[in-house]
């Protein structure tokens, strides 16, 4: 056994298991042995039954799945990658699906729905319960990056003027309804959020059913909340800030929309990290889409379009190197340390790029903070630019020994402390330009900043080297 990860052998040992038990399943199936079907989706946590199944097909999992009531069914289902619920929602019996979405969190049903062909995702939504055509109707106006699309219509609600007593007997009346309880939301007439009331708060209370929960509940003007149009990644920082469990949602209004869970947050920040890795290597966001499940020619575009545009922008080093020419047939020992100049300014910008991209993602900076940031930075670059320089010096005494005049071998670590300051300063003030013009910092990525540092240090590298046949030439 494998002690140093005892929960990869776990999960070796449960794959095991599935595969042993598929031949059992499909002869279940067969026979239609409903009760052992029951059985066997009643026995495990949802999680390890999804696992279980993910190997057959959509048609033998449904007709398991068919076996056990539809709130468990539902559980399950939630469970299962994208791509099979897809598939399951697309060859499965309408009216069945759609009696399963019913059970679905609201989020999670308009984000399945919105996958599926929009035939199907029109037949589906026709056959849900109206308040249900109308969440998915409210939750598919938003674009997916705002916190309206995060958000879950399904919360509790009570009124201002209800009792404890009324309040147990209400969240009774819900619970069948609602995927988690964290707070209970006390609204007025018209909708908007009065303030919220805990679950251990009013338990607490339990005994005393004629107190007002107006009396306990924490006012919406100390609330924290977000606007369904703010994106998700106020909502990410806010949770993050604060620790919510839950965030409530309103319109400009103040009428509360719905809830963003602990849990979505966490799928959005996950989301927001994947599409940042993707954009930091300069690669188009899979979106919806894995790596292996994404078609090869989408894969390959995606790559394509950066591929191309820096391609292009390369141009600019090689009309450089042109104008220079004339430096670089009279100095021939120039280019052989071209390589090494350009990759250490592409190497030093890219690390402040990054830093910054990450001090800004998680908070710790903000736009308002550029001016310290470009202090930090030139006396950053300029350690660096003297430390870098210095190992340009040595490199060069390694190849040249002394067989050429000092000041030409000093040309080296010059360049190296020139592109190196210079890129450390772009490196960092570029995201924050992208900032400011609301896009999203992480496209200033390594490729990029290594792009525009490699421009930028053969410019400066072959400029000086002109100084110097200018000089001693």
């Amino acid at each position: 056994m494998n002690m140093n990860n005892p929960s990869s052998e776990v999960r070796s040992d449960m794959i095991s298991t599935s595969k042993l038990l598929l031949p059992d399943l499909r002869e279940m199936i067969a026979t239609n042995n409903v009760y052992d079907m029951n059985e066997f989706c009643s026995a495990l946590h949802p999680a390890s039954t999804a696992e279980f199944l993910q190997d057959l097909n959509p048609e033998e999992i449904w007709t398991i799945l068919h076996s056990i009531e539809t709130p468990l069914r539902a559980e399950i289902f939630s469970y299962f990658d994208r791509d099979l619920q897809e598939q399951i929602v697309e060859t499965c019996p309408r009216e069945e699906v759609a009696e399963l979405l019913a059970e679905t969190p609201s989020d999670d049903r308009v984000d399945l729905l919105n996958e599926v062909s929009p035939e199907i995702s029109a037949e589906v939504t026709s056959l849900l319960p109206q308040e249900d055509q109308q969440d998915v109707a409210l939750l598919a106006r938003y674009d997916e990056d705002q916190c309206g699309a995060e958000m879950s219509s399904d919360f509790f609600r009570l009124r201002e003027d209800m009792t404890v007593g009324e309040a147990v007997a209400e969240i009774s009346s819900q619970t069948h309804l609602i995927e988690t309880v964290y707070y209970l939301y006390v609204l007025d007439a018209e909708g908007r959020l009065a303030g919220v009331v805990s679950a251990k708060d009013l338990l607490r209370r339990i005994n005393q059913q004629d107190v007002p929960i107006s009396s306990f509940m924490k006012s919406a003007g100390t609330l924290v909340t977000v606007n369904d149009t703010e994106s998700r990644e106020e909502a990410i920082e806010v949770v993050k800030k604060y620790d919510f469990i839950a965030l409530p949602v309103v319109d400009a209004s103040g009428k509360m929309l719905g809830v963003i869970t602990h849990d979505d947050v966490l799928d959005a920040a996950v989301e927001e990290l994947v599409e940042d890795a993707h954009l930091s290597a300069a690669v188009s966001p899979l979106e919806n889409e894995t790596y292996l499940g994404a078609n090869l020619f989408l894969l390959a575009r995606k790559r394509f379009t950066w591929l191309a545009i820096l391609l292009f922008g390369a141009i600019t080093t090689a009309l450089i190197l042109k104008l220079f020419s004339d430096v670089s047939d009279r100095v021939t020992w120039l280019v052989a340390f071209l390589p090494m100049i350009v990759s250490t300014g592409g190497n030093s910008g890219g690390q402040s790029a990054t830093l910054v991209i990450t001090a800004l993602a998680t908070g710790e900076i903000e736009l308002s903070d550029w001016k310290k940031i470009a202090k930090r930075e030139i006396a950053m670059g300029a350690l660096l630019g003297i430390a870098m320089g210095a190992c340009g010096f040595i490199n060069a005494l390694i190849i040249h020994g002394f067989d050429v005049p000092v000041i030409e071998l000093l040309l080296v670590p010059l360049a190296v402390f020139c592109v190196v300051f210079c890129a450390n300063l772009t490196g960092a003030l570029l995201p924050l330009l992208f900032q400011k013009l609301k896009l999203d910092p992480a496209l200033m990525s390594n490729p990029f900043v290594a792009g525009i540092s490699d421009t930028l240090g053969t410019f400066i590298y072959m400029a000086l080297g002109a100084i110097l046949v200018a000089r001693f030439y």
